[in-house]
């Protein structure tokens, strides 16, 4: 017989409908909507218990959500769950991240395997195949850093499409780690656009950059401050004009990771103006923190360092308008957790090797519903941005992303009137340190369903590691 959940009572809100109706989970897929109240949605709920595990005589569970809303589960395109980085590692590993995601409401992450220069992709992608299997609580994929450019890379990239490694990150940044030159970011956006890859771009100008880093530390800056300075956005600018241009010869469709510049932005909206299959994200530090973090005293600046960097706060309005305007299409969280101590301490005296990444796959679904609540967005908005249109992006709609017929039954009920502050003392990131450290929000997660089994149940942690699964991406569905 079959399992059966139904969710009773909720505002279920997608990125498309806001409609009051009961939703029907069998065997871990939506199965049916009904509108509430109507004896179709009634049907739902004959013979199954109100709570507790599934009875022998329902097979099921009721949920009420009376109150609540009822949405899609969170898809975080951009994380970095035990991500080697500048000598150390990223603090959450793939069991404490994904669960940190699930208190959220995030129910699938994409996470990046890393090539190794004079490494294959295979060896990459094994790697972190090998980290993640049975140790997620949420479902999860890949996109691939591609490090080093070259004939057998190129091959390498038709075989991962095949098999639902859709996406490949290149990096202007970070000479002599990551970095791609133009010739290398051509070859490679040439080869995604013959086999339907999609170029993900970390767009700053990382030869200049490495200039500047030399200069300010020559003249004794090396507060945190100074990554911010140095990292300028007219930089990031310059960047994410040329990847456009790039992409524009190549033919190939092109999504600017981690927008933090008005500058940027201003680059995507002529970009896309101009008929271009051109994307962009941005996150959520790029829109509640500013430079006046990086700025804070006695070294708690190293808390906020990450690339590209916060800006100042007047960036935040183009931000927000390119959400609101579609300049902007996704909000990831590029989460990628070290800790203060120990960890972002590395860089006291030198903000070069402060690790960059911060943490905040646990709060993203919360800061974008406060957006709701301070009227900067819609709420079918937040789910577009947080949930369907990552899940476009990246090749998971509509199994992933929203609440239909024959979806994975990703659900999430929140309580859109409960009031918490975040803080690092309740959060369950493995990290010292909440970069929103006494933030008062409105909206909580309040119970989570990862492919029907319950995960949070009434805030109470009920999945485990090994139930999230690896899951293989269709090309991009968001092409004009």
């Amino acid at each position: 017989m079959s399992s059966r959940t139904v969710i009773r009572g909720g505002l279920v809100i997608t990125a498309s409908d806001e409609i009051h109706a009961d939703v029907l989970i069998e065997d871990g897929r939506i199965a049916a909507l009904a509108a509430a109240g109507t004896p179709a949605a009634e049907a739902f709920t004959a013979g199954l218990s109100e709570t507790g595990p599934p009875s022998l005589e329902g097979w099921g569970r009721v949920i009420d959500a009376t109150g609540k809303y009822v949405i899609p589960g969170g898809v975080d395109g951009h994380t970095h769950m035990q991500m080697p980085f500048g000598g150390t590692t990223a603090a959450d590993t793939f069991e404490t991240g994904t669960r940190a995601a699930a208190w959220g409401g995030t129910t699938t992450i994409v996470d990046f395997a890393i090539q190794s220069v004079g490494g294959t992709l295979r060896e990459g992608l094994d790697a972190w195949h090998a980290k993640a299997e049975g140790n997620c609580a949420i479902d999860y994929a890949f996109h691939m850093i591609v490090s080093d450019v070259n004939q057998e890379t190129l091959k390498e990239m038709d075989l991962l499409v095949e098999e639902g490694v859709t996406s490949f990150k290149q990096f202007m940044a970070y000479p002599g780690v990551f970095y791609s030159d133009d010739g290398q970011i051509l070859r490679a956006m040439q080869r995604a656009a013959d086999n339907g890859g999609l170029i993900m771009m970390h767009a700053e100008n990382g030869i200049a950059i490495d200039v500047l880093v030399e200069q300010a530390l020559a003249r004794g800056e090396t507060d945190p401050r100074y990554h911010g300075e140095v990292r300028k956005a007219l930089l990031e600018a310059e960047a994410t004009h040329r990847a456009i241009r790039l992409a524009q010869v190549a033919g190939a469709p092109l999504y600017v990771v981690h927008v933090s510049a008005q500058e940027a932005v201003a680059e995507l909206a002529r970009a896309r103006d101009a008929g271009l299959n051109v994307f962009g994200e941005t996150c959520p530090q790029y829109l509640f923190l500013s430079t006046d973090n990086l700025a804070e005293p006695d070294f708690e600046g190293a808390k906020y360092v990450c690339s590209t960097p916060l800006r100042p706060r007047e960036h935040q309005a183009a931000l927000w308008q390119g959400l609101r305007t579609n300049d902007l299409q996704v909000v990831s969280t590029d989460h990628c957790p070290f800790c203060f101590s120990g960890q972002k301490e590395l860089g006291r005296g030198d903000f070069s090797k402060i690790p960059n990444g911060l943490p905040g796959v646990e709060n993203r679904m919360d800061l974008l519903h406060q957006a709701v609540v301070d009227g900067r967005i819609s709420r079918r908005r937040w789910i577009e941005i947080a949930c369907a249109t990552p899940a476009r992006m990246f090749g998971l709609y509509p199994k992933k992303g929203t609440i239909t017929p024959g979806a994975d039954a990703d659900v999430v009920v929140y309580d859109p009137h409960a009031e918490q502050v975040m803080s690092a003392e309740t959060h369950h990131m493995n990290v010292d340190y909440s970069a929103y450290e006494g933030r008062r929000t409105t909206g909580r997660v309040e119970t989570v369903l990862s492919r029907g089994e319950i995960v949070i149940d009434q805030r109470e942690y009920t999945g485990r590691a090994g139930h999230g699964a690896f899951t293989p991406r269709t090309t991009c569905q968001y092409l004009n």
